[in-house]
């Protein structure tokens, strides 16, 4: 089976601040731009910025026991590369809503995980597995 790529673009206040942050502190590749918008390679993924008012945003998800930022979105990684980025991310200060963590510890879907939010407040989700044959596990 082919692998596909997920788009989603979504508003943000600055595109300089987008760039610091998804490019410089992400680590994502830029692609095209104008003055409205900017691409990034998210994780293999196409992250599309565009100038705007982002979503409103509430802690409503339930996950666990925490309350969640909703809507948000995220990237699923192997544990190696969540660990580094989460490293990295420690490092910059990052103040994360869910600091770095292991959830659902020795059940199906084990998984580490983390929240934080990007300059103009859209919550991001990063989440590492050991497997990643296990993401769907029930």
């Amino acid at each position: 089976m082919a692998t596909s790529l997920f788009h989603l673009a979504i508003h943000v206040r600055s595109l300089d601040e987008a760039r610091q942050f998804y490019g410089g502190l992400l680590g994502c590749e830029e692609g095209r731009s104008t003055e409205t918008w900017v691409d990034f390679d998210f994780f293999g993924h196409q992250l599309s910025l565009h100038l705007g008012e982002p979503f409103p945003v509430a802690n409503t998800g339930q996950v666990g026991e925490h309350r969640v930022p909703m809507p948000h979105f995220g990237v699923v990684l192997a544990l190696p590369a969540w660990q580094a980025l989460a490293d990295r991310l420690s490092a910059a200060g990052v103040d994360f809503v869910l600091k770095p963590s292991i959830r659902f510890r020795g059940e199906p879907g084990e998984q580490a995980t983390m929240f934080f939010l990007d300059p103009s407040g859209n919550p991001i989700e990063v989440k590492g597995f050991a497997d990643l044959d296990a993401v769907y596990a029930a």
